[in-house]
């Protein structure tokens, strides 16, 4: 019916599990070409430092900095970014950021404690890391959202001093992003990106201090860099593209259902929009609504490279199955578009963020609900969470043992290590044992 050809499958079909396999593999390999470069900017920025961040923001985004003082954004120009803003942009981005700090105001992890009979105490410190770097995506595709994002949790977890850097190619400065990080307590701000922007918060420069750990979405280039300089610093994520998938019980207006696809679609072309559902008429009455609005749409070329690529309408024989499929699935953002998602919410493993109820649309988790948007894509979801509190905090543990504790572990430990041969573990415990 649409001159999409937009993939259709059918769980009853004897091919559908290696036609599921095929429309979620997705290999984000940098090429030998990437890393090469890549390579290269992180040695040299690790080598000469600032004159390299320099050289390499000059040729890359077609600036005319003289010197890293020439790339720093001063508070005061934040500030001012923030006071410029139309009242209403400034009234939405102080309602996003106030939402978005609540929520994660309840993730913040506890330090404990508890003493054992013998006076023994074992416990478990939750500190703030010292210092992040914030990398935001600038030019065109300018994304206040992620600042707020990324910055805000690492405020509330309690981290001293959080640096960001954003490219500005061909001086293209985004009010908004400006405005955004000085709302969220960013505390310096460089106008660089690219490889080198990791670079330089991973090994720091004479300008830019070393941070522990980079987080942010960027091109495959801060992709391929972030990877490389993981175990210098820590890192948020590798992210594939952007997916959704919407399970819906065929009651939902279709125009709904084909907007929300649309919503994630027309991120980039390699993003990924999937509709799971019982009903095989409103798969065409899904399509219909595509092929309705998509001309209406600014991004319509991006929205309909990624529907004819990488979109999929499944049938599936019943709302159980549906489940099945979207664990299997694993997906970034996961709309359960029906009557009653509570029900359905205890079937469901893996997902990065539910979107419960035909009236949450997954647009509203990307800018103002309150958790956190930067979410594990291409089935990570089996064994990653949402940017959270707890990925700017660790966990020291706490071992005290009294006299009597000692001297009764000491002769477990004792046991332990001569069997494995360790004679100095067993004597440095056994000094300890009382006699």
């Amino acid at each position: 019916m649409s001159g999409l050809n937009i993939k259709r499958l059918d769980s009853q079909l004897a091919d559908f599990k290696a036609q599921m396999d095929k429309l979620l593999a997705w290999e984000a390999v940098s090429d030998e070409k990437v890393n090469n470069i890549v390579n290269e900017i992180l040695t040299r920025v690790r080598n000469e430092g600032d004159s390299a961040v320099v050289e390499f923001t000059n040729r890359f985004d077609n600036t005319q900095a003289q010197s890293m003082a020439d790339l720093e954004m001063s508070q005061e120009r934040l500030q001012q970014a923030l006071d410029n803003l139309p009242q209403d942009q400034r009234n939405a981005l102080e309602t996003a950021a106030e939402r978005v700090r609540s929520y994660h105001e309840r993730q913040k992890g506890e330090s404990w404690q508890y003493t054992e009979a013998d006076g023994t105490m074992l416990g478990q410190k939750v500190t703030p890391m010292d210092r992040v770097g914030l990398y935001v995506p600038g030019g065109k595709a300018a994304y206040p959202s992620s600042v707020i994002m990324n910055a805000m949790p690492a405020k509330v977890a309690g981290v001293e001093e959080i640096i960001m850097v954003v490219p500005t190619p061909g001086g293209e400065v985004n009010e908004l992003v400006l405005a955004a990080a000085c709302l969220s307590g960013v505390d310096r701000v460089f106008c660089v990106g690219g490889a080198q922007a990791v670079a330089a918060l991973a090994y720091g420069t004479e300008t830019v201090p070393q941070v522990d750990k980079i987080v942010g979405p960027g091109n495959i280039f801060v992709a391929t860099a972030k990877r490389a300089v993981f175990g210098a610093v820590g890192i948020d994520m590798i992210a594939g593209p952007s997916e959704i998938l919407v399970v819906c019980d065929g009651l939902t207006d279709p125009d709904w259902v084909a907007m929300d696809l649309f919503s994630q679609a027309e991120h980039d072309e390699d993003a990924q929009p999937i509709l799971v559902t019982p009903d095989a008429e409103f798969i065409d009455k899904v399509e219909a609504s595509i092929e309705k609005l998509l001309p209406t749409m600014e991004r319509k070329e991006i929205i309909e490279t990624s529907l004819r690529l990488r979109a999929a309408l499944i049938k599936v024989t019943d709302m159980e199955e549906a489940i099945e499929v979207s664990n299997r699935i694993a997906p970034e953002h996961l709309e359960l578009s029906v009557e009653d998602p509570e029900a359905l919410l205890p079937k469901i493993r893996h997902a990065g963020a539910i979107f419960m109820g035909r009236f949450t649309a997954e647009a509203l988790g990307d800018y103002c609900a309150g958790p956190n948007h930067v979410l594990p894509t291409s089935g990570t979801a089996r064994f990653s969470s949402p940017l959270g509190v707890y990925d700017f905090q660790k966990r020291s543990s706490l071992i005290m043992f009294s006299d009597e504790g000692a001297s009764e572990m000491g002769k477990v430990a004792s046991v332990l290590a001569r069997g494995e041969s360790l004679t100095a573990h067993a004597r440095s415990a056994e000094y300890r044992i009382k006699d």
